[in-house]
């Protein structure tokens, strides 16, 4: 019985290092593979390197970004972060389309 008291803290802290260390790391291992996977072409993204792209094509691993009038390929696993999604930037034009021109009309 005294034995199995020496264990008691042992134990503790192994569950204590799982909820604290390794499910967390193993949350944001998985929103970062499926960021990586839910990639498309027009987001805007930013590289490990701090490179900051659109991306112009997507292949199995790789990725070209277009930055300014320069054309880089990436490996998926590079992409640190998406900013915009070419979805949301194509509607977000659209929906200020419209606003852009009530305001011309009313500046005239």
């Amino acid at each position: 019985m005294a034995s199995l008291g020496a264990f008691i803290p042992i134990i503790l802290m192994i569950i204590l290092f799982y909820f604290l260390l390794i499910r967390p790391q193993q949350k944001r291992q998985k929103e970062v593979a499926n960021m990586q996977n839910s990639l498309s072409k027009g987001d805007k993204i930013i590289t490990i390197g701090g490179l900051h792209g659109v991306v112009e094509a997507i292949e199995d691993g790789t990725v070209v970004l277009k930055s300014g009038n320069t054309k880089l390929t990436f490996d998926r696993n590079a992409i640190r972060t998406v900013l915009e999604k070419g979805n949301r930037v194509e509607a977000s034009t659209e929906e200020k389309a419209p606003e852009t021109e009530q305001k011309d009309e009313e500046q005239k």
